[in-house]
């Protein structure tokens, strides 16, 4: 291996300019999704005990998210803030990504190397990524405001319940409901767009995170239905694993998360560094 670097241009390189190759992206099939939903919930029933964990915890935080926003007399907020926490899901899941590589390669597994890796994530690229999820997070929240302002006025709602009615009962809160889940659908693609590959990718190559969305965009674009497909049932999944106070989480978020590798491993090959 020459360098660390990668070129965000073609798919080739040469010894004179010792850059890597960029990852190459194949073409799969809804069968494979299928194949690769079946090997990531063998993964869970393989090593429950860190997915369930790993589960647990992310559940946790939303709760405390959702809680948080009740605290503050922003209860208004619940909803869209938990939507919006879901996003972080990609990165939640790093320690769930290196259960599946090691089950895969037969290496052993603890406590200690799982978290060692997540740990020396922070010094990698992939802790770019993290800026790039808030990022998104952060216009999922700001379109809530302003669609607030724009449909519902400038005003604040005394509980969820004052909230929930004004939604769902006027033509205003109905069109905001409308438009809302319409900009977060996008936003939600365009998120899903970058990461579905990226941070399985960064996790295992020393790449940087550019090279890695670009190659998670190609993925998404080389296999449109089905991977569009695996994002509506991931965002289906995440809707009812969430309405039972995220309990569902504990179980729902290892299974994507296992998918998530073994999707990865079927979309990318990462060619040998040229000589």
């Amino acid at each position: 291996m020459s360098d660390n670097t990668s070129t965000p241009h073609g798919s080739g390189t040469s010894a004179t300019t010792g850059l890597r190759p960029m990852p190459k992206v194949n073409k799969i099939t809804v069968n494979d999704v299928i194949d690769a939903f079946a090997a990531g919930l063998a993964d869970f029933r393989r090593a429950p005990v860190y997915g369930l964990a790993i589960g647990a915890f992310f559940a946790l935080g939303g709760l405390f998210v959702v809680l948080s926003a009740a605290a503050l007399n922003m209860s208004y907020l619940s909803y869209p803030a938990a939507a919006g926490f879901v996003l972080i899901g990609p990165f939640a899941a790093v320690g769930l990504y290196e259960v599946s590589r090691r089950l895969q390669n037969g290496e052993e597994l603890s406590w200690s190397r799982i978290f060692g890796t997540m740990w020396a994530q922070k010094g990698r690229e992939l802790s770019w990524m993290a800026f790039v999820v808030l990022f998104i997070q952060i216009m999922w929240m700001y379109q809530v405001r302003l669609l607030l302002a724009l449909f519902l006025g400038f005003r604040s709602f005394a509980s969820f319940d004052e909230f929930l009615a004004q939604v769902i009962s006027t033509p205003e809160g109905l069109m905001f409901l409308a438009v809302g889940h319409v900009v977060g659908a996008i936003l939600s693609l365009i998120l899903f767009s970058l990461t579905v590959v990226s941070f399985p990718l960064l996790m295992e190559e020393d790449r940087d995170f550019i090279t890695a969305m670009i190659t998670s965009v190609r993925a998404v674009f080389t296999s449109p239905v089905p991977m569009i497909g695996w994002a509506f049932v991931v965002t289906a999944v995440l809707i009812v694993s969430m309405a039972p106070a995220f309990l569902g989480l504990v179980v729902s978020l290892p299974i994507l998360g296992h998918t998530t590798w073994h999707l990865y491993k079927k979309c990318v090959e990462i060619p040998e560094d040229c000589e």
